[in-house]
């Protein structure tokens, strides 16, 4: 006997019901359907099934019929009812096409998903939609939920939607970025056990909640028990984005004890205000803006969106150049909420989140009004070649107040393309391609009636008409191709676009350039062949950073009279004897900015300059930017100061005094003639164009310090000059701010950074600036330490994790510990005094706790001075 229900309706969602004992099948029109094709879900026999065969019908109407022996079922399905939403936050796994692709194996009730190899018919209808050897949850048809098929408790087939948390993590019993970690598994959020978490299960939780790239592993219910255990570990890389993608997973077996629970503590996002990022763009500087808030990434909707706001988002990334506002999802549309409409900046704001806009998630707007921004670095007369294959040719387009727009071919000669050539560091021959050869611009025709003598360094130094004059179409936007077998030179890693490590092109690589006989001489050439007219500056020692790759040249001995790089003599094609801490770097169009002058008001300390976010950070450490802590100073032996590093480090807390720690002086004395300052120091073996060398005039040591001892750790030197005045500011001299006293913030976990030029591990001490960020840890994890040795006028910070040793080490003495507070301002929190060895995770690093000894600084320093 057969039994039949019609699925007949597209929009409809019905349910199949085939009374064979106590047997329910079900099917969804979308479910089994090709195309247009309807179907009839056949059973015959009264023995159980692995599934059902399918025979196929047209449709003629737009309804339903059931022909059935029994009484009519609910048509909805219960997983269409209150399930949650799938979103990248959640499963992790959405494409941009929408299919899902992630690894969330379970219904919404807890059932196991069936292969998708068990059903090859329905791979037959999808093919490279995600479906094959596994039972993860797809939507093939374009469903907005993935779903799966699974077996029910009778043996039945049936299929429902799986749940989009599952995998998904929260963080709780601290602040938004710490606590207790829990799992989502099953319909249920529980807890991770302890015993083999790391920091690198940790990084990954953070880097899966949009927190940050860093995070610290916290054992033994720092933040409380959870009812149930979902994971006994992670096993994670440490390079995942999700938990779902760590493959050593292992469920909690019954091994896990309350009191075991895992904890995270997230490091802040750099920057000041809530975390943006730009998405969708070409380049790095420009896209759609997206806010994080709420656990969440969303747009921003552009009504009243305008260039003061793109100011503030650009500030606020720490990306120079010209702001612009765009405007209809101009970087294509986002997914997810829509989190701010109605933003209304000044431009002076240091945070999106200063400036006036609409309460969260209340806006009247569409994806289509995505709002986006580019900060764009280049310089009025730029140019890029576009449309072609290779780098060497292409359609000219030149950069002017903030737009690209391309070129008109009228009165375009050779020596025209000449310049072109030149100003993108090509050498030798220069042709005009064939109209129409690449692609037509679109946007602006920028230029008309160009007309070059050939000897130029840029095109805009050429005559021709006015900016945005012509009588051209896009069909008529030139193109040129230069001559490939030249040397290509490029700067990287630079603060600017006139700066940079100096990278060429050979052998189909690009690779650094060692500073063995390195010199403002070569550094000209450099600048010439880019199309520099201004003063050339060498620098050396991978003062911007070591780069990567090979070395091709070593001994670079230009005249000064060459135009391009591969006319002057050099070594290292055949080999060289080269490290990459020796790469080579110029400031092009160099120019001395003034120091600057007079005292700075205490309300503006803790700021900085604001550098890109790395998308990155070196667990361990990494070299800072130059001006990233501009309170970090370096303390010389006066007899020493020539040498390769400093005796240790301090920080500048006002105009006349910097902060250290009393057991600098142990060895040397308390003599401040024996001593030297640098302020705005960033590379020890280079003469920074900030740097300045001062003496102490007094040094005082706390009065309760004993050499024996590392209790009241402190000491402050008093600079020269009248209160106030000693030394002037600048974007790298600046005061870090104290804590107020006793400050409670210290108690909780927090992530912090520590600077400073000290030994790295089996490294010899840095040449530049290095930052590592730590976590401020318990102190009766410190106590159980160190025991009585350690006091509460301290405070401990680092990771308790093998895998993650990031500690402050010899050398680093008396340089700051800075934890971001309020509207980004950064306070003095410790000052690195002493721990058991350098990096051990048994011995974290222990500070002098700033917040204990504030009224005594402010005790000395505002004790009247004579000089």
């Amino acid at each position: 006997m057969l039994l039949f229900w019609l699925c007949l309706s597209s929009s409809w969602r019905g349910t199949i019901t085939q009374f064979l004992g106590t047997e329910t099948w079900k099917c969804n029109s979308n479910r089994f359907r090709t195309n247009a094709l309807y179907h009839i879900c056949q059973s015959q026999g009264p023995r159980v099934r692995s599934g059902p065969r399918y025979s196929y019908i047209r449709p003629t109407r737009q309804f339903h019929i059931a022909i059935i022996n029994g009484p009519r079922v609910n048509s909805t399905p219960t997983s269409m009812l209150q399930m949650p939403q799938c979103s990248a936050t959640h499963a992790a796994g959405l494409t941009k096409l929408g299919y899902y692709n992630g690894s969330v194996s379970h219904t919404d009730t807890g059932s196991p998903c069936l292969k998708w190899t068990d059903f090859p018919d329905y791979m037959q209808q999808y093919p490279n939609r995600g479906l094959g050897d596994h039972s993860f949850c797809r939507n093939p048809d374009r469903e907005t939920k993935p779903w799966c098929f699974f077996r029910q408790s009778s043996g039945a087939i049936g299929w429902a939607y799986c749940d989009c948390q599952q995998g998904a993590a929260r963080l709780v019993g601290g602040s938004a970025n710490s606590g207790r970690l829990e799992v989502y598994r099953n319909g249920k959020w529980g807890a991770v056990c302890d015993t083999h978490w790391t920091d690198r299960d940790a990084s990954v939780i953070c880097r899966q909640l949009g927190l940050s790239e860093i995070g610290t592993a916290l054992q033994h219910s720092y933040f409380g028990t959870s009812s149930i255990f979902h994971y006994e570990r992670l096993g994670c890389l440490g390079n995942e984005n999700s938990l779902l993608e760590c493959w050593s997973r292992k469920f909690a077996t019954g091994d896990c004890n309350h009191g075991n629970e895992a904890g995270v503590v997230c490091a802040e996002p750099e920057g000041t205000g809530i975390p943006l990022r730009l998405v969708g763009g070409l380049e790095k500087f420009e896209g759609r803006v997206e806010v994080y808030h709420n656990g969440r990434w969303g747009t921003i909707c552009d009504d009243q969106w305008d260039d003061l706001d793109a100011e503030v988002v650009c500030r606020q990334l720490g990306l120079g150049g010209v702001a612009k506002a765009w405007t209809w999802a101009h970087f294509g549309q986002g997914f997810g909420p829509i989190l701010l409409d109605g933003v209304q900046c000044t431009g002076n704001e240091l945070s999106l989140e200063d400036c006036p806009h609409n309460n969260w998630e209340q806006h009247n707007c569409e994806h289509m009004e995505d709002a986006g921004v580019s900060c764009n670095p280049y310089t009025d007369g730029a140019v890029r070649l576009v449309g072609a294959n290779s780098h060497w040719e292409g359609r000219v387009e030149i950069y002017y107040q903030g737009q690209w727009g391309t070129v008109c071919d009228d009165s375009w000669t050779e020596l025209n393309a000449q310049v072109v050539c030149r100003q993108l560091g090509f050498r030798g021959q220069a042709g005009v391609a064939p109209n129409r050869a690449y692609e037509e611009g679109h946007g602006l025709i920028l230029l008309d009636e160009v007309q070059c003598q050939g000897t130029e360094a840029s095109l805009l130094a050429c005559t021709h008409s006015q900016w945005g004059q012509h009588d051209c179409s896009h069909s008529e936007d030139v193109g040129v191709f230069c001559d490939r077998k030249g040397l290509l030179v490029r700067l990287a890693a630079g603060e600017t676009s006139r700066e940079g490590r100096v990278e060429v092109f050979m052998n189909g690589q690009w690779g650094s350039v060692c500073d063995d006989g390195w010199n403002d001489v070569n550094a000209a050439v450099v600048c010439r062949q880019l199309g520099f007219t201004g003063v050339a500056k060498a620098r050396s020692m991978a003062y911007f950073g070591e780069g990567q790759g090979p070395i091709h040249l070593d001994n670079v001995r230009c005249l000064g009279t060459e135009i391009f790089l591969d006319q002057c003599p050099a070594d290292g094609r055949e080999g060289h004897d080269c490290r990459h801490s020796e790469d080579a770097g110029v400031i092009c169009d160099y120019k001395l900015d003034p120091v600057g002058g007079g005292a700075i008001s205490l309300q503006t300390c803790g700021l900085r300059l604001s550098h890109q976010r790395r998308q990155r950070r070196i667990i361990g450490g990494e070299k800072s930017l130059r001006g990233e802590w501009p309170w970090q100073v370096s303390l010389w032996l006066r007899s020493q100061s020539k040498g390769n590093h400093p005796l240790c480090g301090a920080s500048l807390i006002s105009s006349c005094w910097l902060l250290t720690a009393a057991h600098c002086f142990k060895r040397f004395g308390r003599d401040p003639a024996r001593y030297v300052l640098r302020l705005g120091d960033y590379h020890t073996g280079e003469q920074d164009d900030f740097e300045r060398s001062l003496s102490p005039e007094r040094i005082i040591i706390h009065r309760k310090y004993h050499s024996q001892s590392w209790e009241y750790d402190i000491a402050l030197l008093r600079l020269k000059g009248t209160e106030g005045n000693c030394v002037a500011f600048n974007p790298h001299t600046a005061t870090v701010c104290l804590p107020e006293p006793g400050n409670k913030w210290e108690k909780r976990p927090a992530a912090c950074v520590i600077t400073g030029w000290g030994i790295t591990g089996n490294f010899p001490y840095s040449r530049t600036l290095l930052q590592a960020w730590v976590s401020l840890l318990p102190a009766l994890k410190c106590k159980k330490r160190y025991g009585n040795h350690f006091t509460s006028r301290m405070l401990c910070a680092g990771s308790l994790s093998k895998q993650r040793r990031v500690d402050s080490c010899q050398g680093d003495s008396g340089g700051p510990l800075v934890c971001e507070g309020e509207r980004g301002r950064w306070v003095l929190t410790g000052v690195i005094s002493w721990g058991h060895g350098c990096g051990n995770p048994s011995f974290p690093g222990v500070y002098t706790r700033v917040s204990r000894f504030v009224r005594w600084i402010n005790k000395v320093i505002n004790k009247p001075y004579k000089n």
